[in-house]
């Protein structure tokens, strides 16, 4: 348990206040400085417990990315040790993760053609193209580009990825091998395995039980690691009476011993662009989830932490486990919290972390040799469970039907085209739905209304009045491309509906952040068409900079600087200075 008596207070809203020189491309040259002596025994017991989730974890999603699971080992040490080093986070951990498991699989198992050799290759250079994109993004300060995921589409893609991950993982549970890439595939090849009488009774029961131990630990016994508890339970029963032999249960067997060397992996030139593409899938996924992650606990650890930092440690962390036979990793919400709840204080844990399961693998591999597969695919499918969101979709149900139907959009993009297209899917639906927004924003016409300040929507408020001769109008959003012929229309249909002819049109510039080029040209054909009948064009609250453009275009002077007014009233004002009779 962490101890809250010494977490500081934090004002959220605060100036972030960043390390200078070379501590601030380097947290952990302030960090050591800062250290403090009692924090170490903290750190290092929280290290060890941590260490104890990673080597199960790391080998359940290195088989579930399509990868031997020794890989995931390799890609948990690394990370660890380079994010120590450039991460800003004291406790966040880096390292396989189950919403990236499903995008590696789909990016390299159809390039591999089932060479082994290949696939760790494939993998690698994945993570190396991962982590360049995420420096590349961190110091160019891109992180906002995650913004392009709103939450229904996270949503609806995180149930896709959960459930391929899900049937993937089944014939493992079962006790036999399953063929095919994608979801119906993967569901016919399980179906017909079952079919035939492939489960292996045995190792559904270890499985199962796996399973349930996971999940039951999770809901009631939180504090207590549910993981390493079936792990290890699974592990002496299967070596104690001789499964592996006896009844054909499925196990890791001896893992290599030592580390893996320093190796820039080599891979074909044709398979770049597929790797690419797999690359800027998985930087997006794991920009925006370590982005959330890593704010939450920093909030609750009472600190703050620079995101553009974030993305490039990230992409530090990527890098490590390309160059050391490992894959794409981001952070983790399963293991950061068993870090904190262990007490740690600093990145020291995930370092003891590292450095632990590095010992395994030089002086004890043997140890996990009895592992059996399907303890590993249960802790992958219960990491699936816990990313399946379905009381998100029912809320976007009842609260907004359109956001709703782009959740299951995504969700089915992910689940039936694939992983990487999918995600292709979810990106184009987030432009769809900012440009449709954009498009069509809410518009109205104003009139006053007795009792309320200021001015009010006509539609929505049938008692206000409008002054005749002049019509209010209020457009919100900027005038671009996409939405400057509807505006044209929407003022016009306004005009003709209004109650008496109308003589000036004030347009609320108040929301309009922006006009492009195209918008200009057709404020400037609008003022033209209304001054050929007799109604003049002019505008209040506009902003300064919106101004400023308008005066490049040369618009401003066109329109007259006297019809821009600062306030409403101001305009309103000016037209019954101008018309008396009205």
């Amino acid at each position: 348990m962490t101890d809250q008596s010494t977490v500081a207070p934090v004002n959220p809203f605060a100036r972030i206040e960043r390390p200078h020189g070379i501590g601030r491309w380097i947290p952990a040259i302030p960090a050591l400085r800062t250290y403090q002596r009692a924090w170490l025994p903290r750190d290092l017991a929280a290290g060890l417990v941590l260490a104890a989730i990673l080597v199960p974890v790391g080998m359940g999603y290195a088989e579930a990315a399509g990868l031997p699971a020794i890989n995931g080992l390799y890609a948990t040490i690394f990370p660890l040790l380079a994010y120590a080093i450039f991460g800003p986070s004291r406790i966040l951990v880096l390292g396989p993760d189950s919403s990236l498991a499903a995008i590696i699989a789909a990016t390299i198992v159809p390039l591999a053609a089932g060479n082994p050799d290949t696939l760790v290759a494939l993998a690698g250079m994945l993570a190396l193209l991962t982590g360049a994109l995420c420096i590349l993004a961190g110091l160019a300060h891109f992180g906002f580009i995650t913004d392009l995921l709103s939450k229904p589409i996270r949503i609806g893609y995180l149930n896709g990825i959960a459930l391929t991950v899900l049937v993937g993982q089944l014939p493992k549970i079962l006790g036999f091998s399953s063929s095919g890439t994608g979801l119906i595939q993967e569901a016919a090849s399980l179906v017909q395995g079952v079919a035939q009488g492939l489960t292996n009774p045995v190792t559904l029961a270890i499985g199962l039980a796996c399973l349930a131990v996971i999940l039951l630990f999770k809901r009631f016994l939180p504090k207590v690691p549910g993981v390493l508890v079936a792990v290890i339970g699974a592990t002496v029963v299967v070596g104690a009476l001789n499964l592996a032999v006896v009844a054909g249960v499925s196990v890791v067997g001896p893992l290599p011993q030592g580390l893996p060397s320093f190796e820039v992996p080599r891979v074909s030139l044709d398979d770049m662009g597929m790797l690419l593409m797999g690359a800027v899938a998985i930087t997006l996924v794991s920009f925006a989830d370590t982005s959330v992650l890593s704010r939450t606990f920093a909030l609750r650890g009472g600190y703050q932490v620079d995101q553009n930092q974030e993305i490039v440690a990230l992409g530090a962390a990527n890098v490590a486990s390309g160059l050391f036979q490992g894959f794409s990793i981001s952070s983790s919400s399963s293991r950061t919290p068993v870090a904190e709840q262990a007490g740690a204080k600093t990145q020291l844990t995930g370092v003891v972390g590292a450095l632990t399961v590095a010992a395994l693998l030089v002086f004890a591999p043997a140890l996990l040799q009895n592992l059996p597969n399907a303890a590993l695919g249960a802790v992958v499918i219960a990491a699936c469970i816990s990313l399946v969101d379905i009381q998100g979709v029912v809320r976007l149900y009842h609260l907004r039907r359109a956001e709703f139907v782009f959740s299951i959009v995504c969700f089915l993009g992910v689940a039936l085209t694939g992983v990487i297209q999918g995600i292709g899917i979810a990106i184009l639906l987030a432009l769809f739905d900012f440009i449709w927004r954009a498009w069509r924003p809410y518009d109205a016409v104003l009139g006053r209304e007795e009792g309320i300040a200021g001015y009010v929507d006509v539609s929505r408020h049938p008692k206000a009045v409008q002054i005749p001769g002049l019509l209010l109008y209020r457009w919100t959003a900027p005038l671009f491309f996409a939405n400057a012929d509807l505006f044209y229309e929407q003022v016009r249909e306004a005009i003709g509906s209004a109650p008496t002819p109308v003589k000036w049109i004030v347009i609320s510039a108040e929301p309009v952040t922006d006009v492009d080029i195209t918008a200009a040209d057709t404020l400037s054909q609008l003022d033209d068409d209304l001054q050929r009948a007799g109604i003049e064009l002019s505008f209040a609250e506009m902003k300064g900079p919106v101004k400023d453009r308008l005066k490049k275009y040369e618009l401003f002077s066109k329109l007259g600087d006297h019809l821009f007014f600062r306030t409403l009233d101001e305009a309103v004002e000016a037209y019954r200075k101008a018309h008396p009779e009205g």
